[in-house]
């Protein structure tokens, strides 16, 4: 086998420009995330305006994730990409207005609900989009330097966000860059020269609709590690507890808690960076399992940790870790995944992991409240490590899983045979 190139995705002019365009959206959504909740406190000076924001903005995923999905299958996908990110910058320059002229708080909601609804059609269409830009051998390094860039605009947004509000005194200039940063996302889109693939053409019925569901549940080895995500973030997701354990165990102020943000990040940009640098795992599977293990090992001690450097550092872990199943899952839904149902298959996990994340931060902050932050986010280390075991009883196909550098051959009509050979 060819030695392997760290920048073989890179290496496309096309990629180049959607990383660089999806890194710049995801920078400023991270921007306005921070500036809704600065504002909305600030101006209302009540927490579950800010809770409401959350439900707002996930709703539309729930609602539009299928019919998204459905669209990114049958109609352009660089033009669905290009469309949603035109719409959040509408969405992001009518909060501009709201805050600048000081108008209604409750007009922010409809102005979130439009940021939901072109989060629900981006992200399927950038992910089916992805195999129509790289060759098919480096999907696997361009989904790690996607996730990398991910996690790095998840460090860069907010802070832009927090340094712009510090210094201009108002949210409205970090609306605008949220606003600015989707329109030179479009520009930098606008280059990008997708192969054409040549798809099954596909009705618009209800079993069409719900045919990315029936694939995933039957192709096992994908199912496997959604719900490896699914409950690691479900029930190990320790980051909701962090202004508590930073006030209340590790006493440390705003700059402690803002390193103890940023730490999984961190970890995972450092991780995405090591797996695009080294060949594909033989065995991702293995690999898979044991990075969620170790996602729950380290959440547990977190949460007995009363030292920060301690804290941080398992944060780190905890995220570097989390890349790992980040990059596995990624990479197991570009190869096993049909051209044609790519949107679909990829719209299923968007409301599968974003349903997590909310639930998640829901769990974590009722189980802190009945039994105490330590108990909730050691419980929840305690579950992802029940999990995987039970993971592993169920589908033990996982751990034969071979390399996924190459597409498998997947069968289009997934009311056929069972998908549970692609693990063998």
């Amino acid at each position: 086998m060819d030695a392997h190139d760290p920048y073989a995705a890179l290496r496309h002019p096309s990629y180049r420009f959607l990383l660089c365009g999806a890194l710049l959206s995801s920078t400023g959504a991270g921007a306005q995330f921070l500036a809704v909740d600065w504002e909305l406190y600030h101006r209302t000076g009540d927490a579950a305006a800010i809770g409401l924001a959350g439900l707002v903005l996930f709703l539309p995923v729930l609602l539009l994730a299928l019919p998204a999905g459905q669209a990114a299958d049958r109609f352009s996908r660089k033009g669905l990409f290009l469309a949603s990110q035109v719409l959040t910058s509408l969405a992001a320059l009518g909060l501009a207005a709201l805050s600048w002229w000081e108008g209604p708080v409750d007009l922010t909601y409809p102005c979130l609900f439009l940021s939901g609804v072109a989060r629900a059609f981006s992200a399927p269409s950038r992910t089916a989009l992805l195999p129509q830009v790289v060759a098919p051998e480096a999907l696997g390094n361009a989904v790690a330097w996607n996730s990398s860039g991910w996690q790095a605009s998840q460090v860069a947004g907010p802070a832009l966000g927090g340094l712009i509000i510090g210094v201009a005194g108002k949210a409205a200039p970090a609306y605008l860059f949220t606003a600015l940063s989707a329109l030179a996302c479009v520009a930098l889109v606008t280059f990008v020269r997708p192969r054409e693939v040549p798809r099954a053409p596909s009705s618009r019925t209800l079993a069409s609709l719900l045919a990315g569901i029936r694939f995933v549940w039957r192709t096992k080895p994908l199912l496997a590690a959604i719900t490896l995500d699914l409950f690691a973030v479900l029930l190990g997701g320790a980051t909701a507890l962090l202004p508590v354990y930073a006030q209340e165990i590790l006493h440390v102020g705003g700059i402690g808690l803002g390193w103890l943000r940023a730490a999984p990040s961190l970890g995972a940009i450092l991780m995405g960076v090591l797996i695009a640098h080294r060949p594909p795992p033989k065995r991702p599977g293995v690999a898979l399992v044991l990075a969620v293990a170790g996602f729950g090992v380290a959440t547990i001690v977190f949460g007995f940790s009363t030292d920060f450097k301690l804290s941080f550092v398992m944060l780190l872990l905890a995220g570097a870790l989390d890349n790992v199943s980040v990059v596995v899952r990624g990479t197991l839904l570009q190869t096993l995944t049909p051209d044609e149902m790519r949107g679909r298959v990829a719209a299923v996990t968007l409301v599968f992991i974003s349903s997590s994340n909310e639930l998640g931060a829901a769990e974590s902050g009722y189980t802190a409240k009945w039994f105490g932050p330590v108990a909730s986010v050691v419980g929840g280390g305690i579950g992802t490590i029940v999990v995987v075991l039970l993971v592993i009883a169920r589908w033990p196909l996982l751990l034969r899983l071979g390399p996924l550098y190459m597409p498998k051959a997947v069968p289009a009509k997934v009311s056929g045979p069972s998908s549970e050979s692609l693990g063998s």
